[in-house]
């Protein structure tokens, strides 16, 4: 549990620093840019499969059994459904609502714990999720209308966690074949736009094309982290420490991209954190009690 609690905490710390990264391709359509951050994910997994010992073997067996590749077609296309969505999101102006969404996100993988997994969370880890509720809920009154944004997020990304706990091959075989599985819809339109002039790309200056590049190592490294974090840890403490993120986010997007921040928001911050710390408290305690009785 404490490896698992390390990567969590990696990862987040990494997406939550990801809207920096996606604001250097602002002249790019977002499906141009995911295109690539799918092609070079798939290039930098390709790299590591064919150079990691067995993993040839193992990304082979993934993708002949049948009712795994249908597992890992369904993270593939929810991951890149919300990859889409944040960088959009991101490059116009939403980086706010992406920190919504991903407070929201583990609201919703607790109730995908509870309800597919048969979790169940003690009563102050309740209380931690009646306080983020209360924080998530004075977020989108604060926001003044349907969070879209938001909620694609958190529903991808919450049912993506589901899916990965699912999965019984580690962690790199697994997002090998995720990005295997959406490459040639990302191929495909990248030479599309070739055949269009309507691609963008490769006008970048060179520092930012090389940079483009790098968005599969800058893509697929949190996502490992991520996936050795979800194999190791409860679902519903996984979504809690999600929370580092979206609040690392939240203080890019007031102080470094300047959207609008107002004293409610600050409010929902507060009920969130104290959420966190009641639900950390919490997971200590039941994971005392657990080694006491082993």
């Amino acid at each position: 549990m404490k490896k698992g609690l390390g990567y969590a905490i990696i990862a987040y710390i990494a997406w939550g620093l990801l809207p920096m990264y996606w604001k250097l391709f602002g002249s790019l359509m977002a499906g141009e840019i995911l295109s690539h951050r799918v092609i070079w994910s798939f290039v930098f997994m390709a790299i590591l499969i064919v150079a990691g010992k067995g993993k040839w073997q193992q990304f082979r067996s993934l993708i002949t059994n049948r009712t795994t590749l249908l597992l890992v077609g369904a993270s593939s296309l929810l991951i890149s459904t919300n990859w889409l969505i944040f960088i959009w999101a991101v490059n116009n102006g939403h980086v706010i609502e992406t920190s919504l969404g991903y407070y929201i996100t583990p609201l919703f993988n607790i109730m995908l714990a509870v309800l597919f997994l048969r979790e169940k969370p003690t009563g102050r880890q309740w209380l931690a999720v009646a306080l983020a509720g209360i924080g998530v809920l004075i977020a989108t009154v604060d926001y003044g209308r349907f969070p879209w944004v938001s909620l694609t997020l958190a529903g991808t990304f919450g049912l993506y966690s589901l899916v990965k706990k699912r999965v019984t091959y580690d962690a790199a075989t697994g997002l090998a074949g995720e990005t295997a599985f959406v490459f040639p819809i990302a191929l495909a339109y990248i030479i599309y736009l070739f055949a269009t002039h309507q691609d963008a790309a490769w006008s970048l200056p060179p520092l930012t094309l090389i940079m483009l590049f790098l968005a599969g190592g800058a893509t697929a490294l949190p996502l490992l982290w991520f996936a050795k974090a979800a194999s190791q840890l409860p679902l519903s403490m996984l979504g809690f420490i999600q929370y580092i993120g979206p609040s690392i986010t939240l203080l890019l997007s007031v102080f470094v991209f300047k959207e609008k921040f107002s004293p409610m928001l600050l409010i929902s911050f507060a009920f969130i954190w104290s959420a966190l710390i009641v639900y950390a408290l919490a997971s200590i305690k039941v994971a005392r009690t657990a080694a006491v009785t082993e």
